[in-house]
């Protein structure tokens, strides 16, 4: 992973270190804050990230406003603002950086703030709420006997109210909908037929990686994906060992991430020794598939396994069309669809595959917005963020209002109800791509 002799405006493809949690100088406050002075001072001199998120205004207005403008005269507890401010959407080191590896300088800001977290924790400074929040499998199994008093809480503002106060989740969050019976469920209660006249079949089998949130929170969207699938022509298997980790990689609890890690690529695994594509319904969970397991999990045979055999659910669908093709019978959708391209698709360098997945659909406008919308998982629920996370989405919102298409769609699901909870367009509800797919085939249909 670590590249050698690169310098600013290489043509090189950025590569990043393996997050060394377990080496004791990866906790050591000390030699952290003099790594973080090193990496600020280069950001300073340079600004090209200002636009990006809050942290960087934050870094430069910390140095400016300093009475000696400069690092190394700044309070070490003056850098956990910046730190709170980065959501780990990877944007600044995929997209703007000259300085990521293999540059000599071998900057790396979102794994830095990682590190950060990570001495903070060390030191006891965790924040329950968030930590809560992350537990997905635990929060989702607790909620569905109860989906329906829990939604109708999330609705209800007095409710919210008095759970703002108590939880810290901000009261003007849109917050996601459970459902009594996960994706697991509802597909073992469907038929798996495949479509025999479609040019894939008999080429390609895929297990569809369920993710928590299509699991618990929108299985619709699975089952969407499920459908598509199957009408091109590849057969599908439905898995889910458990959460990929991503909400314990955004508290800095590594180990978490380890034991996710290990126990679902282990089951992975078997599928893809039974000849089956892995395929990731959301873009977090692929990023964490096919990188950040491995950053963290250098070692395990599974975890590259995994890495070298999974796909997102627009990549693989882009991919049977490139080399087997679609079956036809694609409609227009005149109303048109908003495609933001979530931070984490485009953290794994695949290219706009959601844009060119539904630019295959005939006679369909198909607007794109290349931007984070300032989402970033717990950090846009939360009372000490939320606000953060609407200022850094509104160029996304204003876009999406101007387009005012009848759809709006992103991989990330909530950035997608995070878009649509601020703008004012046709659209009714946040879909995943893989749903316009599955409504211009006729597999969907609006109630």
């Amino acid at each position: 992973m670590t590249g050698e002799g690169g310098g600013e405006g290489g043509l090189g493809a950025p590569t990043r270190e393996i997050i060394k949690w377990q080496d004791p100088d990866f906790a050591d406050a000390a030699k952290l804050d003099a790594e973080m002075r090193r990496v600020f001072d280069i950001c300073h001199g340079c600004r090209r990230c200002f636009n990006l998120c809050d942290s960087f205004p934050r870094l430069f207005d910390l140095i400016d406003n300093s009475p000696e403008e400069d690092v190394e005269h700044l309070a070490s507890g003056d850098f956990k603002p910046v730190a709170e401010a980065c959501t780990l959407c990877d944007m600044c080191f995929m997209t703007k950086c000259p300085y990521v590896p293999p540059h000599a300088f071998m900057l790396d800001f979102p794994h830095l703030m990682l590190r950060h977290r990570f001495v903070e924790a060390k030191k006891g400074n965790k924040d329950f709420v968030q930590r809560q929040l992350a537990q997905m499998d635990r929060n989702g199994t607790l909620a569905r006997p109860v989906a329906p008093l829990v939604n109708w809480a999330a609705d209800n503002k007095p409710v919210r109210a008095v759970m703002e106060n108590i939880t810290g989740i901000d009261a003007k969050a849109a917050l996601p909908k459970f459902h009594a019976r996960t994706f697991v469920s509802a597909a073992k209660q469907q038929e798996n037929d495949v479509n025999s006249a479609a040019p894939a079949f008999g080429k390609r089998k895929a297990a569809l990686y369920a993710t928590c949130f299509v699991n618990y929170n929108k299985p619709e969207t699975g089952m969407d994906a499920r459908a598509v699938l199957n009408h091109i022509g590849v057969e599908t298997k439905i898995a889910y060992p458990g959460c990929c980790g991503m909400p314990f990689l955004e508290q800095a609890e590594l180990d978490r991430v380890a034991q996710s890690a290990a126990k679902v690529s282990k089951d992975l695994v078997k599928l893809i020794d039974e000849g089956y594509d892995i395929v990731a319904l959301t873009a977090s969970c692929g990023l964490m598939l096919k990188f950040e397991w491995a950053l963290v999990c250098p070692d395990n045979p599974d975890v590259k396994r995994v890495a070298d055999n999974v796909f997102d659910i627009d990549e693989y669908v882009v991919d049977v069309a490139k080399k087997e093709g679609l079956p036809p019978g694609l409609v227009a959708l005149p109303e048109g669809v908003t495609v933001h391209l979530a931070c984490h698709a485009r953290a794994q360098n695949m290219g706009p595959k959601a844009a060119e997945m539904l630019k295959m659909i005939p006679g369909t406008p198909v607007d794109v917005i290349e931007r984070c919308s300032g989402h970033g998982g717990t950090f846009g629920v939360v009372k000490p963020t939320h606000d953060l996370a609407v200022k850094v989405g509104r160029p996304v919102f204003r876009a999406a209002s101007t387009q005012a298409r009848g759809h709006i769609v992103s991989d990330c699901p909530l950035a997608a109800q995070h878009i649509v909870a601020h703008t004012q367009t046709p659209a009714r509800e946040p879909e995943h791509p893989i749903q316009i797919m599955a409504r211009a085939f006729g597999l969907k249909k609006d109630v």
